[in-house]
């Protein structure tokens, strides 16, 4: 039965390498992002990185990286295509869940998500003067900090951290179940709600990113990573 198992997980990996490859190639992934290779990419070149990436870290088939040698090359200067506005959670490291290197993405993160004006001003720096040409707004299921606003948690700073997801909090209704973290499926249905409304208050607070938005230089989109398979979905 092991070797049954085995057997059927590599051909799954094989299978799903296939799918991957002829993106991965068509990219002409650069070891390390520079000043060239990112000036060439559009938002939705960029936003296919990502993806790509993604592919791979599900398929168990993350490139190859000489760690070492992209401290070396970003040393003097960096180049990332995308910025991805994350979470805390231990379970979703951008860097990994994308597969990127050194060099190759911004990765503010903060519980739940969430935007606020320090971290507008990170990534109107990262978009605006940088150069990258995507925001994701990444959330999770299974997000503690989308509990703890759906249970009207209060604890030091954190309060004011989760008042940013009460809109989204007030905004989806109970199909069936308590309104409370026990519900699962209502938790994940507020943290997609979350991203939604996260992007739409980074382009309605930054005129800066909007207007890059605007000229075709930056692409604004959301997404979910789900804790138990890996995958992130574009929304």
């Amino acid at each position: 039965m092991k070797t049954f198992k085995s057997l059927s997980r590599a051909l799954a990996v094989t299978a799903t390498l296939a799918l991957v490859a002829p993106a991965v190639q068509a990219l002409e992934l650069p070891q390390t992002q520079t000043a060239a290779s990112q000036a060439a990419l559009s938002p939705a070149a960029a936003l296919a990185m990502l993806k790509a990436g993604n592919e791979r870290f599900v398929a168990g088939a993350m490139l190859q990286r000489d760690l070492a040698d992209q401290v070396a090359a970003t040393a003097s200067g960096q180049y990332p295509h995308s910025i991805v506005l994350g979470c805390i959670d231990s379970r979703v490291p951008p860097e990994l869940v994308f597969d990127q290197g050194l060099g190759d993405i911004f990765s503010p993160r903060i519980a739940g998500n969430v935007v606020t004006a320090e971290l507008l001003g990170s990534m109107e720096f990262a978009a605006g003067v940088a150069g990258s040409r995507a925001i994701v707004v990444l959330g999770h299921t299974e997000c503690g900090a989308v509990k703890g606003a759906c249970d009207g948690v209060e604890l030091g700073n954190l309060t004011s951290n989760l008042a940013h997801i009460h809109p989204a909090v007030a905004a989806v209704p109970v199909a069936e179940g308590p309104r409370d973290s026990s519900n699962t499926a209502w938790v994940n249905a507020v943290a997609h709600e979350n991203v939604a409304l996260t992007v739409q208050r980074i382009l309605a607070d930054s005129p800066l990113l909007k207007t890059l938005v605007d000229e075709g230089k930056l692409v604004v989109v959301g997404a979910m990573y789900d804790v138990a398979t890996g995958k992130v979905e574009f929304l």
